[in-house]
Parts: C-alpha cells; sequence; structure tokens
C-alpha cells in the first residue's frame, strides 16, 4: 500500500473491502469467533461501537457522490458529534475512575479499559478527521473557495477587513492580561480563545494575555467580492491586536478549546424543579476540564501555561491542525447551489389536503401516517394549531421533549391557554442540551395560562405525544398523534420519522392514561393497546421475539424485521441470539450504536444488522414480527415507537410502544418504508462480527430509499413501485447461506 496517500484513501483502496452483493458469502469477513451467553465477549462495547458510527458520518465528507458542500456539512457534524461524546460519555467515564468505580460494562470492559481504548479510537479518527480536512480543503480551492493567510490580502482587503473589526468584532472583545492581579479567565464548555506572549515596547517585559472569542461570534470573516472567500477570526484578531494591546508587541500566540464535564447530576429531592436545574446548569458551566484541544503550531511553553490553568494533565491535551471544527458549517453558503443538496419540499399529506386541511374530519374517516421529511411537518403544526382556534376543542395535552426557539407549536398551545381552553404541557427539563430553552419555554407556557408539568423526577419522558378532546354532537371525541421524533419543525426537515394520527377510542383513552401517569403519578393498570416504559415495553418486545422462537419451532415462518437507532440492551440482544439459533431470521436496520455481534456460526448466522448513513438522519423506530408468515405480510404485527432498545429508554424514561391496527398504515410501514430500507445498498453499511462495518456498493439494482421517497413522498399507493419480491429472494439468500455455514 503506498504509505503516502492520506490514511482514509488507504482504507478505501486498500483497507476495507466491499461489499458488492449482500448474497456474496465471500464478501463478508471471516471470523473465528466462538460464543455462549457465558462470554461478555457477545456483546460490542458501546463506545467503539458509537465511536464506529461516527466514523461512518466522517465517511460521507469523503464521499464524492455528495456535492462539496454537503461534505463538509458531514465533516462538521462528526467533530460536532466527538464533542457532545466527550462532553457526556468520556466525562462519565473519568468521573467513575475518579471515584475508583470498578464496574465492568456488559463487555467486560472496565472504566479505565474503556478510557484506553476509547482514546486510541479517537486517535485514528482525528488522523483520519484532518486528512479529509485537508481534501476537502483542497477540493474548496478547486471550485475557488478558500480560507485565506491574512498575508495574501490586497491592502484594500486589509482596509475593508478593519473595518469589519472595528465595527463587528473589536465592540464584543475582552482582552485580559494574567497576572497576579489578573487571574486566568473562566472559559465555558466549548469555549474557544487566544493565548498570547505580547512584550512591552518601552521597557521589553512580557504579558500572557487571553482573548476568549465570543460565541456570538463567526469563527470565518467573509471577505468583500464575488469569489468566495474568508479569514478566521483568530487570524483577523492577529492582525489587529494593537487595537487591543497598544503598546504592545505580539511574540507568539496559540488557540485552544476547552471541553468541560457536561452530564447534570440533579437531586431527586429537590423541592424546586426548575430552581435545581438553573443551579445544576451553572455547575454544568463550570464543569471539569476533560479535554483541551491547543492549535498544533501553539508554543510549547504557552499549551504548559493553559494546562496549568484548566489543571489538564498532558495525556487531555491535543493539538491539532484545527482548532473548533465543528464550526467549519460556517463556509458553507447559498451561493453555490450547484455544490449544495438540490432543494427539497417536503409535500402537506394528501389526504389532509383532500379534506380542505381539515384534519379531524381527515382522521375522523381513517388512521393517517405521515413519514418525514419527506412529507411535512407542517401537518402536526397545523393539528395543533387547528385545536387552538376551534371552538369546540375543550382540552389540549402535549408532551415537549425538544422543539425550536420560536416553537409554533408552542405558541399554538399559548393561544389555546388564553382563549380559554384546557391545556395541559408535559415539558421535559431533562432533554440534554436543552434544558435552559425548556425552562423558557415552559414559563411562557404559564404565563398564558397552562398547566406546566415536569413529569416524574426520576424518568424521562421522552414518549411523543398529543391529545385532542372536541366536543362533536353532544359528547366528546378524542383525537391523538404518537410520533417517533420530536417537536421540532427544524429537525423534522432532516430526520426521517413518522407521525400517526388517530380518534381510536381505545388508543385515545389509553394515552389519556398515560399522561395521567406523568401528570399524577397515575400508573395505567389495563393497557389493551399500547405498551409504556419503563412497565411494559420491554415485556413486549421480548414477547414478540419469543413468539417468533414458537414459530421456529413448529417449522414456521419466522422473521423479525426491526429498526432504531441504538441496540444496546443485554437481555433483548440475548433474546435475539437465542431467536437466531432458533432459526428465526432477523433483519436489523440500526443508524448508531449496535452492540450485538451478527453472523457468528452456531450462535447469531441468522442476525444481519445494516446501518443507513445519508442525506437525512434515519430516526424512526419500527419493530416487526412475522407472526408465522413470510415478511412483508397482512398478517404481521408492527409497531412504532419513541424508544430505542437500550436499558435507558426501557428502564429510565417514559416512551411508548404503538401497534398499528389499520391494514392500510400497516402497508406502508410495514412494505414500503421498512422495505425501502431493507433494499437501500447506496447508503448502507453492514455490521461485521469483529464490531467493523462495511460499505455496501450497489449492484446491478442499485437502489437509494432516500431518493426513493424523495421521488414518491406519499406512502399512499407506492408498494408495487418498490416490488418488495426481490427484497424477499435477496434475504431468503443471505439467511439460506448463513445455515449453511452453521452445518459446516
Amino acid at each position: 500500500m503506498d504509505d503516502s496517500r492520506p490514511e482514509w484513501e488507504q482504507a478505501r483502496k486498500g483497507g476495507i473491502p466491499v461489499i458488492n452483493n449482500i448474497d456474496k458469502a465471500e464478501a463478508r469477513p471471516e471470523t473465528d469467533m466462538t460464543l455462549d451467553f457465558t462470554k461478555p465477549e457477545r456483546f460490542i462495547n458501546r463506545e467503539l461501537s458509537w465511536l464506529q458510527f461516527n466514523r461512518r458520518v466522517l465517511e460521507e465528507a469523503l464521499n464524492t457522490e455528495h456535492p462539496l458542500m454537503e461534505r463538509v456539512r458531514f465533516l462538521s457534524i462528526s467533530a460536532s458529534n466527538l464533542d457532545e461524546f466527550f462532553m457526556v460519555r468520556v466525562a462519565g467515564l473519568k468521573a467513575q475512575v475518579n471515584r475508583g468505580a470498578k464496574s465492568e460494562s456488559p463487555d467486560n470492559m472496565t472504566p479505565s479499559e474503556q478510557l484506553a481504548a476509547i482514546e486510541e479510537k479517537v486517535d485514528q479518527l482525528n488522523r483520519i478527521t484532518q486528512d479529509c480536512l485537508r481534501t476537502l480543503t483542497r477540493d474548496l480551492k478547486k471550485e475557488k473557495i478558500a480560507v485565506v493567510d491574512p498575508g495574501r490580502l490586497t491592502a484594500m482587503e486589509k482596509e475593508c477587513l478593519f473595518k469589519t473589526f472595528q465595527r463587528d468584532i473589536f465592540p464584543v472583545l475582552s482582552p485580559l492580561a494574567v497576572d497576579p492581579a489578573h487571574p486566568f479567565p473562566f472559559i465555558p464548555n466549548l469555549g474557544h480563545g487566544m493565548i498570547m506572549d505580547l512584550a512591552d515596547e518601552k521597557n521589553g517585559e512580557n504579558m500572557i494575555a487571553v482573548v476568549i472569542l465570543p460565541a456570538q461570534l463567526n469563527r470565518y470573516i467573509r471577505l468583500p467580492g464575488d469569489d468566495i472567500r474568508f479569514v478566521h477570526l483568530a487570524s483577523v484578531i492577529r492582525m489587529f491586536y494593537t487595537s487591543l494591546f497598544p503598546g504592545y508587541d505580539l511574540v507568539a500566540s496559540g488557540e485552544f478549546q476547552v471541553i468541560r464535564d457536561s452530564e447534570l447530576e440533579i437531586d431527586e429531592e429537590a423541592e424546586d424543579l426548575v430552581r435545581t436545574f438553573q443551579s445544576a446548569l451553572n455547575r454544568r458551566r463550570r464543569g471539569n476540564v476533560i479535554r483541551l484541544r491547543v492549535r498544533k503550531d501553539t508554543r510549547d511553553d504557552l499549551v504548559a501555561f493553559i494546562s496549568s490553568q484548566f489543571q489538564v494533565s498532558a495525556q487531555d491535551v491535543f493539538r491539532e491542525d484545527h482548532v473548533g471544527l465543528s464550526t467549519i458549517k460556517e463556509l458553507i453558503t447559498d451561493d453555490r447551489p450547484d455544490l449544495l443538496f438540490p432543494k427539497y419540499n417536503a409535500r402537506f399529506p394528501e389526504r389532509i389536503r383532500d379534506f380542505g386541511g381539515d384534519c379531524f374530519e381527515a382522521i375522523s374517516t381513517k388512521d393517517i401516517v405521515v413519514h418525514h421529511p419527506y412529507e411535512s411537518f407542517d401537518v402536526v403544526v397545523q393539528f395543533i394549531r387547528q385545536a387552538s382556534q376551534d371552538n369546540n376543542v375543550v382540552s389540549i395535552k402535549q408532551t415537549l421533549y425538544r422543539t425550536s426557539q420560536d416553537s409554533p407549536i408552542v405558541q399554538a398551545l399559548v393561544e389555546a391557554a388564553e382563549a380559554g381552553k384546557n391545556v395541559t404541557a408535559m415539558v421535559e427539563l431533562k432533554a440534554r442540551f436543552d434544558e435552559e430553552a425548556n425552562i423558557e419555554l415552559a414559563r411562557k407556557l404559564e404565563r398564558s395560562g397552562a398547566q406546566v408539568v415536569y413529569g416524574i423526577i426520576d424518568l424521562k419522558t421522552h414518549a411523543k405525544l398529543s391529545l385532542v378532546v372536541r366536543r362533536e354532537g353532544g359528547r366528546f371525541r378524542s383525537y391523538a398523534h404518537l410520533g417517533t421524533g420530536n417537536y421540532h419543525p427544524i429537525t423534522a426537515k432532516i430526520y426521517t420519522d413518522l407521525s400517526f394520527f388517530t380518534c381510536n377510542p381505545q388508543i385515545c383513552t389509553e394515552v389519556m392514561q398515560i399522561f395521567n401517569y406523568m401528570t399524577g403519578y397515575a400508573k395505567p393498570v389495563d393497557l389493551k393497546v399500547l405498551d409504556i416504559a419503563p412497565l411494559t415495553l420491554r415485556h413486549r418486545i421480548l414477547e414478540g421475539i419469543a413468539q417468533e422462537v414458537e414459530f421456529a419451532n413448529q417449522g414456521k415462518p419466522a422473521q423479525i424485521w426491526a429498526k432504531m437507532n441504538a441496540l444496546v440492551d443485554p437481555r433483548i440482544i440475548d433474546a435475539l441470539y437465542r431467536a437466531s439459533q432458533a432459526g428465526v431470521q432477523v433483519d436489523l436496520i440500526i443508524r448508531g450504536i449496535c452492540c450485538l455481534r451478527p453472523g457468528i456460526p452456531g450462535f447469531s448466522e441468522n442476525i444481519r444488522v445494516k446501518s443507513i448513513v445519508g442525506r437525512f438522519l434515519e430516526h424512526s423506530r419500527i419493530a416487526c414480527f412475522s407472526n408465522g408468515h413470510d415478511l412483508p405480510s397482512p398478517h404481521a404485527t408492527v409497531y412504532f415507537s419513541s424508544a430505542d432498545w437500550m436499558p435507558r429508554n426501557l428502564n429510565r424514561r417514559i416512551e411508548t410502544l404503538v401497534p398499528i391496527l389499520t391494514p392500510t398504515v400497516h402497508q406502508q410501514i410495514l412494505d414500503q418504508i421498512m422495505v425501502a430500507n431493507l433494499r437501500d445498498n447506496e447508503q448502507s453499511w453492514v455490521l461485521n462480527a469483529d464490531g467493523t462495518y462495511t460499505r455496501m456498493a450497489p449492484d446491478k439494482d442499485p437502489f437509494n430509499a432516500h431518493q426513493f421517497f424523495m421521488t414518491n413522498p406519499s406512502l399512499s399507493g407506492r408498494g408495487s413501485a418498490l416490488r418488495p419480491e426481490r427484497l424477499k429472494t435477496r434475504q431468503k439468500r443471505f439467511h439460506k447461506r448463513g445455515k449453511k455455514e452453521k452445518k459446516g
């Protein structure tokens, strides 16, 4: 292999095998692994699996099939993901080490062992990231998009930049000397700063100073002109440092960024939850620094000085070419639409449109499923807005986990409360990194007269539910919305999720019981349709797996199809292993973390796991059990859910699992969404038994699920275009191959 090529090129051209066809057994990496239920190695480490996911995101920045600006966006997302990983997961492991905890993960790794393995993988990821950055920088220059060095600016450009500095940058900067009278300033989590070694022109004495780069300032300053050219903010400050430190010479400078422990610890005995969260948020801002990034060319003594101020050990200091890489998304500009994904306008659901936009009339006719982002999230907003304006509506109940700053749903709830309707909002304060925003929207709702509750303190409310009670013909009728995604109109444009609308009396009654559980601790005692975590959801999944094992033992077709963001729960993983051993064919679409090892002869050879990473973020959770028939089948049991199969979702969150009872909705989710995701071979990765992933290469029948649904946004009447028989043939060949391997 040519070592002169960047590492990622070596991997893609020589080091990573490509699956050309999932039916070719020889394309799957061989493994000598033998497992049983006593071996912790049957689980892939959760943290290492997440790093594999982030590498797949990073690979999309290298995917030349994507427009160039979108590749820059993927690089930014990968960097942002890694920041959060350190703020939460790595910080948690370090806290365990500091407490002397010896607890092991399900795969038998101690916190110290996990940290060592993480650092090794992150080091590899960082090398690929830096190679990727250099490649993208080169490709951007070819398109006349560049971050230029100040030394290459013309006199006129420098003059324009100075005016920008004086007008927009200088007023918000605070030059801070560091000496006994001026202690080192506090730098918040993800704070970015510059350290400067300055010499007094008169007496030659040196001074150390810090300039914090405010989060409100862009990190890239656009130069005037038709060309797309930027100068980095730190470079601009270096150019005009004399405005900040008149009478000093700049001897040396460097850049740094801190990552702090951002996990919140909440007192479960708190009397005032909002005040407790505000205190916890203040503590988060001052959490321990667990990682210090410094620009590679920063002088050693300046790095040592910064490290001592943050009390960071040498092993937690990382020198990088680019500090704060997540901000590279600022280079994305609308000036070059040819370098972006073509704009996509989601279609408003036909069913609602057919009824003149009247959501209640459309829902009362038949249950409706809406597939975001291909079908517009505006329908959810309209459902709540119509309820707020309808004089016949007497009550609205709503969960709010994450939403936008100026949420139209929150505004509709405010208007409903001000109009005298009974509005109850279940606001989850424990939505990570949205805590402060949720406190503000809760206060806004309270001022309008809405009843705001914060749920059960030791459980995070993650269920996505709306319930509207309407007076119709002298009686009350309820309408419910249940979803897999958040009530967030911005993320709904890039997350694939399901919205389900129904006026089924049993479902609506049980949704009411779930709200009563969240607001009054009244546990539902007789749920006949819905399941919720932490009470019954895991049991229902395990029961579905067990039933498929029974069908396999009877010689009947036995299959499980499931789609989720993460599979971590050891009990469910072991149940799937047992199902595989019994002959159940298991196909899993798991975007992110997967702790199950598929394809091991005699243990999990009937399990296949794939991950889809592309233009949209796969977010919906779906579970399908064949009930003794070949999937897809109208006899299958199909659920959608707000929950991933993780201990936190099943044990410590309020989540919902919703069975699909309407034949048309059943067909839309099973025969269309699931079939399309399983058929996808243009943006899919296959999980190998060793925990690595292999990108699938399209065969003679290429298929891109995102592109398909963009072309066919409405689920209604589109099943035939998917040709599910093609998938059936492919799946049977795959699982038949697994049985031959077992016999061998």
